[in-house]
This record gives C-alpha cells, structure tokens and sequence, in this order.
C-alpha cells in the first residue's frame, strides 16, 4: 500500500512539475513577445525602403531601423517621414530651420546658405543636384527653412520626390518618424549607417 502511494505522489508530482513548466514557458514567451511589439511600437521600428529614391545608398528591399529616441534629426541624417506623400518616404536632411537653400545649375550642386554642399559630403556624386524642369511642381529657390521644419532630398536626385516638389516641400519635424539608426539587410552592409 505504502509503496502504491508513493509511486500515486511520484506521478502527480512529475505532472505538477510538467505543468508547472509549461506554465512558465508560456508566461515567458508571452512577456517577451509584449515587450519586442512594445519596443517596435513605439521605441524602434524596422522599416523596408521601397523605390530607389536613395540610391546608391538604399536600394528598393534594404532594411533599415528606426528609432525617434535617436535625437533631433540633424543636416547628413538619413529620416523616415510620414504624412508628405501618400506613402512613407525616406530622405537625407540636407538643412534645418533657418537655412537658406538654393540650388548652383552651373556647378550642379545644392547651396546652403550661400555655400556649396557637394555631393561626396553624402556619398553621391558631385554635380547632380537641380532643380526639375518641372512647372507648377517644384518651388521657387531661394527658401528659407521655417522654424520647426527641415530640408531632405534623396540621395538619387534625378529621380527623388523630396522637398523640391510642392507636393513634399519643407517637412514638418512632427512628420519625421525617426532617424536611421543602423542598416540591417543586406547583410553586407549591416551596421551603423554612414
């Protein structure tokens, strides 16, 4: 008898230890999981570049992560913006709030307050940079950055909606999701963005 009673506890016993397991498992794998969407809601997000606006940079399919906990976005920075274009667009910040930009049609290159910003300072080639021939859609230059806002262009300029454009033009900083903050996909060009 004694001995049927403890085999009858050996087996409750391993099955509590069973379920208890199990049970610890699951509340683990359910607390990670709210903590990986809580971190890609609101503390970073991995976003896929779609069209080639910022070649050579990125390309149509790169990965990038995002975050709004990287600071103010600054001149170089490379942003996700919302709420310009029907889709979300990623650009390079080329100029901040009281700026002067224009555009040099001889030399081919964009003007920040009077100084020449060539394209090697973002990794393009220099003597790309216009203003499109296209009227009615692009602004008139000189622009003075309102407060608040920002200047982006793509990195591929001759093909770039950007702040050129009336339908873009200067961007809100409340638009800008966040900054790239590091290159994910493709794996050869994973890590800090430059």
């Amino acid at each position: 008898m004694d001995q049927e009673r403890v085999e009858i506890e050996q087996a409750e016993g391993g099955q509590r230890s069973f379920q208890s397991w199990l049970l610890e498992w699951m509340e683990t794998i359910i607390v990670a999981f709210v903590a990986v969407t809580i971190c890609f809601t609101f503390l970073a997000r991995v976003i896929t570049v779609d069209g080639s606006s910022m070649e050579p940079t990125y390309y149509d399919g790169d990965r990038v992560l995002v975050t709004s906990l990287a600071g103010q976005a600054e001149k170089g920075d490379v942003v996700i913006i919302v709420h310009a274009l029907e889709d979300t667009i990623i650009k390079r910040v080329v100029a901040t709030e009281g700026q002067v930009v224009d555009f040099d049609p001889v030399q081919g290159e964009l003007t920040v307050d009077g100084t020449p910003v060539k394209g090697e300072e973002f990794g393009i080639e220099n003597g790309i940079t216009f203003v499109p021939d296209r009227p009615g859609m692009v602004m008139e230059f000189p622009q003075q950055v309102p407060e608040g806002c920002v200047f982006v262009l793509g990195d591929n300029r001759g093909a770039s909606q950007d702040s050129r454009y009336l339908s873009v033009g200067m961007v809100d900083r409340r638009n800008i999701l966040g900054r790239v903050v590091l290159n994910l996909f493709p794996f050869s060009k994973a890590g800090l963005p430059a």
